[in-house]
């Protein structure tokens, strides 16, 4: 059901691979402010990001593409789509702290949200975001997906909490 990769002015979007380890080790994996409102603790070794990739490529519902800046094919991030119900879609991202400012997950996601609502049967893709997180928040906004509310106890952030957080949800719909 998921594209092969995506293509947008200054990105390319290509499925995560054994091969992308280190870059996305070196890159922003093991940035405890790059991870910091994931739900997944910053890497600590090469092993940690290896068996990233593998749970990545094993999952039969989502899929998980990196990021490369086409101009200098520079990995920059990762992002995962999924199905979350059959009529809808849900998604996560991250990008390396270099890249961070430029726009540039705003234009992924609009171009796979724009993709996702071409799709027969997908009504709705849609992500959360920590109520801290602002900067996903805004990524959401400016790609066009609107407010829904507040999911109260929604989602562990173990950089920030053991304990369930509030979350901004968003989507987009058709």
């Amino acid at each position: 059901m998921f594209p092969d990769g995506f293509q947008t002015d200054r990105l390319a979007l290509r499925p995560i691979a054994a091969g992308d380890a280190q870059l996305i080790f070196d890159g922003y994996a093991q940035d405890p402010d790059v991870t910091r409102f994931l739900t997944w603790r910053p890497h600590r070794s090469l092993e940690d990001t290896n068996a990233y990739i593998q749970h990545c490529t094993r999952a039969a519902s989502s899929r998980t593409y990196v990021l490369i800046r086409r101009h200098d094919e520079a990995l920059i991030g990762a992002f995962d789509l999924r199905q979350e119900r059959p009529h809808g879609l849900g998604c996560g991202y991250v990008l390396a702290r270099s890249a961070w400012g430029q726009g540039l997950m705003t234009e992924a996601l609009r171009e796979v949200s724009r993709w996702a609502l071409l799709q027969p049967g997908i009504w709705r893709i849609g992500d959360c975001c920590d109520v801290e997180n602002r900067a996903s928040a805004r990524v959401m906004e400016k790609a066009g997906m609107t407010f829904e509310g507040v999911a109260r106890r929604w989602a562990i952030h173990p950089n920030i909490s053991a304990e369930p957080r509030d979350c901004f949800i968003y989507a987009k719909v058709k």
